[in-house]
């Protein structure tokens, strides 16, 4: 029952509450669809954490398109071996995390100790960077405690999970053999898109696509008064 709760139905949830919060947030609360940016109080921590945190994030999205996405048989006729896999998913994946990790780090950091950054931060901001930080943490723990290339190879269960779940044809029973650590991952994910519609994080569907169209913006000297 927990497995069907945790596996088939809850997925669901989330998926209806990410993609209606995100709905309602645009219909009332179009002026708060921001990132908030707190860059006029404080720029070295900021250029730095938010640097590590979103290069660091794109590959682990990467790797994560890559391991759960593209099914492993994709992988066969392209001649790419469990091996090999294992090995560039490995190579790329720690360092990505590590970055992303430590750029976190870094960003909560700086919003906890600078007072002026502490005043103007909300409650959702706290949760999001907390939620965030155990995000980050157990799926690189995840992936330390699978480091062995005869380990657990999520490809063929957690990927085919996933994909179902967008299929509708929901499958618990490919979650029974997945470690612990992994479901922590995951349950951790569920959290985060729950709340990223009532968070900051929405400023990651706000692409500024009107700057490529609009005018340009003039300036000219002003003329110099004539002295009477």
């Amino acid at each position: 029952m927990i497995d069907q709760l945790l596996w088939a139905i809850l997925p669901y949830i989330v998926l209806t509450v990410f993609i209606g919060g995100h709905i309602y947030r645009y219909q009332h609360d179009q002026f708060g669809w921001t990132a908030k940016s707190s860059e006029m109080l404080e720029k070295k921590k900021l250029a730095l954490g938010s640097s590590l945190f979103h290069w660091g994030l794109l590959f682990v999205i990467g790797g994560h398109v890559m391991g759960i996405l593209i099914p492993e048989s994709v992988y066969h006729t392209l001649g790419v071996s469990e091996h090999m896999y294992h090995k560039i998913a490995i190579g790329f994946g720690l360092p990505a995390g590590i970055a992303a990790l430590s750029g976190l780090i870094i960003l909560t950091y700086r919003r906890i100790t600078d007072k002026r950054i502490r005043k103007t931060s909300s409650a959702s901001d706290l949760i999001t960077l907390v939620g965030l930080l155990f995000m980050m943490v157990t799926g690189l723990a995840a992936t330390f405690l699978n480091i062995d290339s005869k380990g657990f190879d999520y490809r063929t269960t957690i990927g085919p999970w996933f994909r179902n779940i967008f299929l509708f044809r929901p499958d618990a029973s490919l979650m029974a053999t997945v470690p612990l650590w992994f479901k922590i991952h995951i349950v951790m994910g569920y959290a985060i898109f729950i709340v990223w519609p009532f968070t900051r994080l929405v400023h990651v569907f706000s692409m500024p696509l009107k700057y490529l169209t609009r005018s340009y913006v003039v300036y000219r000297k002003r003329a110099p008064r004539k002295s009477i």
